[in-house]
């Protein structure tokens, strides 16, 4: 069976025809690191690791190119560093570094590359130089901005009206735009803002160049998917388009765009103002949903009941499911041996290259095939996990979670160490109850011993005249 994807271009579901079957490349736009990545943002890497797995799967793994980008110079970063009175490099290292976390909780594998914005000014400048030249930007005040209305096609992608693109634009008002759906792509910067020279100036570029040239630096003019949530349809898929296909004179940027849909939280869009705005860090780390810490296996599960392009209602009940059907497996199968079929291999590829399957037909049963079947169209995730339920056979069991990125020895390990940490818990527990008992019968020595060696252990103790309010592991 070919693989069948949702073009949001075409808005047709297409079969997938890769432009060199031995370099099929796929991008993806990466996270702004100023702040923790909301479980939205954890849909989106796990949709597009997914397609990645399987992509490797068909045509080898030696043959995809996936690249996910970090944007690490934006205003968003410039004003959060002001906020927490740090430098930017300090404060992009620390949400990339927790970014890189996050993403291996959810067991997205590491991308084939991961480039930065900051490492590409030069290409970003040149592809800003074909634009001019081109007759596609123009200076104004220090600014180079784009023409939209250089390119008749501008707004194939997201296919709106003309107002409802300016509304949804969120239109910067400034004089020196000769129309105001023109976009910046490159900006001044002030002495205390981060800055690089240029023709132009001392400056920084816009956020859709970024993309444009990191994409263009590793996979080149065109390549064959761009992918992202639905929210960077329209403006940012649409202007790295206009940039792309204007600066280079080709008809497409990628020959297939996919999305997936947006994601609330218990029923409502999820907003810090409504309280429900939860990180995969808090998810992972915290008790804010749902009253304590999930694993990245349950979040990840939980993600691809969904199928991708469908909204997704994000809730306590979708993580407990998801959990049960971890348990069962773990009940039923025990720890897997992942290694058992070294062309499958920790990769989760054993392709031949030329999108086929891999040329072992017969090797696999009827099931496990039928859970390719699924996942070749347009990644029908919950057919998928409906099939894998229904495997018997522990070793195809373990390929088909293995390509859908969920390790099960992981959730058994960090159930095991649940278990440890109550036990900690509940040791912890006695320990400052027999101290409580030592205070009332003021045995100040007994207290003190136990005191020391609760601090031996690492923990806090919160106290007041009454005794004891709380305690927690020491950071």
């Amino acid at each position: 069976m070919p693989l069948w994807l949702y073009n949001t271009l075409t808005r047709r579901k297409e079969i997938f025809s890769p432009l060199d079957p031995q370099n099929v490349r796929l991008y993806a736009c990466g996270p702004t690191v100023y702040d923790h990545l909301h479980i939205g943002n954890g849909r989106m890497l796990v949709v597009f690791d997914l397609l990645f797995r399987l992509l490797r799967h068909l045509y080898g793994e030696d043959h995809v190119k996936y690249v996910r980008n970090i944007t690490d110079v934006d205003d968003k970063i410039n004003a959060r560093a002001a906020e927490r009175g740090i430098e930017i490099g300090v404060l992009t290292a620390e949400m990339t570094r927790i970014f890189h976390e996050d993403a291996a909780a959810l067991g997205c594998l590491p991308p084939t590359a991961e480039p930065r914005a900051t490492a590409h000014i030069k290409e970003i400048i040149a592809l800003i130089e074909k634009l001019l030249a081109n007759g596609h930007a123009y200076v104004a005040q220090h600014h180079v901005l784009f023409d939209v209305s250089s390119m008749p096609a501008y707004g194939k992608l997201s296919k709106r009206p003309l107002d409802e693109m300016i509304a949804g634009a969120r239109i910067e008002v400034a004089p020196y735009k000769r129309s105001p759906m023109d976009f910046v792509l490159w900006k001044p910067s002030s002495p205390q803002e981060p800055g690089w020279e240029s023709p132009w100036g001392r400056g920084r570029p816009g956020w859709h160049i970024e993309c444009s040239a990191m994409s263009w630096k590793h996979l080149g003019e065109v390549f064959d998917i761009h992918g992202g949530g639905i929210d960077l349809v329209f403006p940012h898929h649409e202007n790295e388009i206009a940039q792309s296909c204007s600066a280079f004179g080709r008809d497409v940027m990628a020959n297939y765009w996919i999305h997936n849909g947006h994601l609330q939280v218990e029923g409502q869009k999820m907003s810090k103002s409504l309280g429900n705005f939860v990180t995969i860090h808090e998810l992972l780390h915290t008790e804010k949903f749902g009253g304590r810490p999930w694993p990245g296996e349950v979040l990840r599960l939980a993600l691809l009941k969904t199928h991708y392009r469908q909204p997704l209602d994000f809730t306590v009940k979708s993580l407990e499911e998801a959990e049960t059907s971890l348990r069962k497996w773990r009940a039923r199968f025990g720890t897997l041996e992942l290694e058992v079929d070294k062309r499958f291999g920790a990769s989760g590829a054993y392709g031949s290259g030329d999108g086929s399957g891999g040329g072992y037909e017969g090797m696999f049963p009827p099931l496990f095939d039928d859970v390719i079947g699924a996942l070749e169209d347009d990644l029908n995730t919950p057919l998928a996990l409906t099939l894998i339920h229904a495997i018997d056979d522990k070793r195809h069991f373990a390929l088909a979670l293995q390509l859908m990125g969920i390790d099960l020895n992981a959730y058994g390990r960090w159930m095991n160490n649940k278990k440890a940490r109550a036990a900690d818990a509940s040791a912890v527990e006695t320990l400052i109850a027999a101290r409580a008992a030592a205070r009332k019968n003021k045995n100040w020595a007994e207290s003190d011993r136990i005191r020391a060696k609760l601090d031996a252990m690492g923990i806090a103790l919160k106290d007041n005249k009454d005794g004891t309010t709380s305690w927690e592991p020491k950071r």
